[in-house]
């Protein structure tokens, strides 16, 4: 038979052939970022929105990836990847990946998307383009709210190269002395607490048809150049060229050395603000060589550091003109619907604060009545996660609130939920994640807010991130006590929740509830929990779990029997998974995987992957929820939660995920994907090489949009309720 001629094949499966780059694969979800950037079909801001958003991810790119690998380089850590790469090779290969990539981009908005503004009122002008009125105006401007902040930098004998911070966005000035002929070199940084972008008024902008235009003005570097004479006087200004710093921002912590954990985290984060040794210089094309020659060694980088681009230097920055209020030039709005069994208590809220009890339907009577699952930012996480939390915190009955807290918003309700908690004598525990990156000093500022009210603080384990998503209340309910559990994919974050899409589970099994118990006597004390009735934690069985969950369906397929597998996250890394998922398809398991971001994992090669294939989906809301189902011949399991299949989700992360045990909502998440697995409007499919094509509806068929789908399903939900 085929099947066992397959099986009884020995193939090494750990083999370099079969695995894709990790640093290659992130540089193809980015590509994917840019074609949003550049897909006639999305609307004109939200393009400059993508575009915005590949920058940003280049510069966290450089600044965690590229500078790790570089440093292995200084170190001379010959340890080759799955891939068989060395450290060097990746950093080849990335230059060799990405320059056409960048070229791409800044081609995109020079080329296209600023004309395209312009014709709808949007006008982004060089400075030598701006009538005498406009720069009278802009001079002004100038003069009063920019020049005082301005610091110019000498460099020569006497004034050394001066430090330039992380992401830093300069002007290199060539100055000569018109008495001396003596040429100078200074640099000028373009300070971050302005603005970028300055706008005229309406009067001196751009007018069609007697109408002003939408928004007219200047990047806030070219106000300056245009003003260097103010800040050299009595000397001649020869040229001058912007150019952008990126630096290793990743925090060094020595754990194991750190008496107090909070203490090394700030110290580190004092450290990234100056950050630490360059990775990349940007700079324009037309920059002459003796200015990038001296940036260059000043800067201690190499030629294959340097970045050239025409036209404007960090494009993050144009996330600024997603604030204009021009609706026609953005997505449709939307504004995230109550979950059906919820809208009683949400009606009940308004009229009866935070209690929201009508009838004795308060959030806990319908956990009790079954588990709820909500789907963000489809399902509104204010009226479901932000109203559990909160009405713990002013609800008599409960006793106790813990919680693990990776990343939050700056204004954060929950926060405030649980110091109202702890000022209403209820007991309170929160892991606050330090090591969060870049979310660091938020977590620190929320830590000190927290234990300052009487919460009692853990800030996570030695040699693990807290990566869970799990809350846990326990309430007094006449002569027993009940514990209720939130189960989530994503963070507990408001702001993130309208544009990430993530799951949460309620639920007051006492299974879970047991688990979740342990799992926080694991985080907060000394317990040594090996084994769970239930969840799949991390780094305690989790790996083995799934390991065994993808075994089962590979037995199944050997003996005759259906083998299927579907599992949605953000990133598939881990070599021994990926081993696993090799077995499964040799074995003739049929599996399909969502895979947002990075892939090592080569679908399609004869005898090792043909069963397998892969998708990503890269669309207005940024896919996050991690799903996993198992099809266990008809007695079907699916799980959800917070871990991704890299080796630092199960090894090196206090991780949890969820089995769905409700018939009804392990339903709708195989619907959930479902409807994804058929997206031919957002999804690209991975091919063997490691490239992704982008799927388009056929001549007979119609556009699946799943994020679209997954919206008027929501809003359908509402109107039946």
């Amino acid at each position: 038979m085929p099947k066992s001629k397959k099986i009884a094949q020995q193939v090494n499966l750990s083999d370099p052939q079969y695995y894709l780059n990790r640093e290659l694969s992130w540089l193809e979800f980015n590509r994917r970022v840019l074609h949003e950037a550049c897909d006639e079909r999305t609307p004109l801001l939200e393009r400059l929105k993508f575009l915005a958003i590949f920058g940003s991810n280049l510069d966290e790119f450089f600044m965690v990836r590229v500078a790790a690998l570089k440093q292995q380089v200084e170190a001379k850590v010959s340890l080759l990847t799955p891939d068989g790469r060395t450290p060097q090779q990746q950093l080849d290969d990335i230059s060799l990946s990405l320059r056409p990539l960048v070229t791409q981009q800044h081609q995109e908005f020079e080329q296209v998307l600023k004309p395209k503004l312009a014709s709808h009122g949007i006008h982004i002008l060089d400075y030598i383009q701006l009538t005498q009125k406009q720069r009278s105006y802009l001079d002004n401007y100038f003069n009063e709210q920019v020049f005082p902040v301005l610091t110019p930098l000498a460099v020569d004998p006497s004034h050394p190269f001066p430090y330039i911070s992380n992401l830093s966005l300069n002007l290199a000035v060539v100055i000569k002395n018109p008495e001396t002929e003596e040429e100078f070199f200074a640099r000028v940084k373009v300070p971050n607490v302005l603005p970028r972008f300055l706008p005229l008024p309406p009067e001196l902008g751009i007018h069609s048809q007697g109408q002003p235009a939408n928004w007219t003005g200047v990047p806030l570097e070219q106000a300056i150049a245009h003003n260097l004479e103010s800040l050299f006087p009595g000397m001649t200004i020869q040229e001058y060229h912007p150019f952008r710093i990126t630096r290793d921002a990743d925090l060094a912590l020595e754990e194991d050395e750190a008496d107090d954990l909070l203490l090394a985290v700030e110290q580190e984060l004092r450290k990234r603000r100056f950050g630490g040794s360059s990775v990349r210089l940007e700079i324009q094309s037309q920059t002459p060589e003796n200015v990038r020659s001296r940036l260059v060694q000043d800067l201690e980088l190499a030629e294959s550091d340097v970045y050239e681009v025409d036209g404007l230097l960090g494009h993050r920055d144009l996330m600024y003109f997603m604030g204009l209020p021009l609706s026609e030039l953005k997505d449709e709005p939307w504004q995230s619907v109550v979950h059906p069994r919820l809208q009683r208590i949400k009606e009940a809220a308004v009229e009866a604060g935070v209690s929201g009890v009508e009838d004795g339907r308060d959030f806990f009577s319908v956990i009790r009545e079954r588990d709820l699952l909500v789907h963000h930012p489809y399902q509104s996480f204010s009226t479901s996660v932000v109203r559990f939390i909160t009405h713990a915190a002013h609800d008599p009955g409960v006793l106790a609130i813990k919680m693990t807290l990776y990343r939050t918003s700056g204004d954060s309700p929950i926060v405030n939920a649980l110091i109202d908690a702890a000022e209403n004598g209820k007991q309170v525990s929160v892991l606050v994640e330090l090591k969060a990156r870049f979310d660091e000093e938020n977590n620190i500022y929320w830590a000190r807010r927290l234990e300052r009210v009487g919460v009692h603080v853990v800030y996570g384990l030695v040699g693990l991130k807290t990566h869970s998503k799990i809350v846990m209340v326990v309430r007094r309910e006449h002569d027993r006590i009940m514990r209720y559990v939130h189960i989530g994919t994503g963070n507990y974050n408001p702001k993130t929740a309208r544009l990430y899409t993530d799951f949460g589970l309620f639920s007051c099994r006492e299974d879970l509830a047991a688990d979740v118990t342990d799992v926080f006597n694991f985080l907060t004390g000394y317990s040594r929990q090996k084994s769970y009735r239930q969840l799949l934690v991390a780094p305690v069985n989790m790996r083995d779990r799934f390991g065994a969950l993808i075994h089962r369906e590979i037995e199944n397929a050997q003996n005759g029997l259906s083998g299927r597998i579907v599992a949605k996250m953000n990133s598939l890394v881990d070599p021994q998974i990926i081993a696993t998922l090799y077995e499964a398809s040799r074995a003739g398991v049929q599996i399909d995987l969502i895979v947002r971001g990075i892939c090592c994992l080569r679908p399609g090669l004869k005898d090792i992957s043909e069963n397998i294939r892969i998708i990503s989906i890269v669309g207005r809301f940024l896919e996050h929820s991690r799903i996993f189902y198992f099809h266990n011949n008809g007695e079907e399991e699916i799980y959800i939660g917070s871990a991704d299949w890299m080796r630092r989700n199960l090894d090196r992360r206090v991780e949890v995920i969820t089995p769905v045990l409700e018939p009804d909502i392990a339903k709708d998440l195989q619907e959930v994907l479902g409807i994804m697995i058929a997206d031919n409007r957002q999804a690209w499919e991975l091919q063997h090489d490691g490239s992704y094509i982008q799927r388009r509806p056929g001549e007979d068929s119609r556009e699946s949009h799943s994020q679209k789908i997954l919206m008027s399903m929501a809003l359908r939900s509402t109107s039946i309720a």
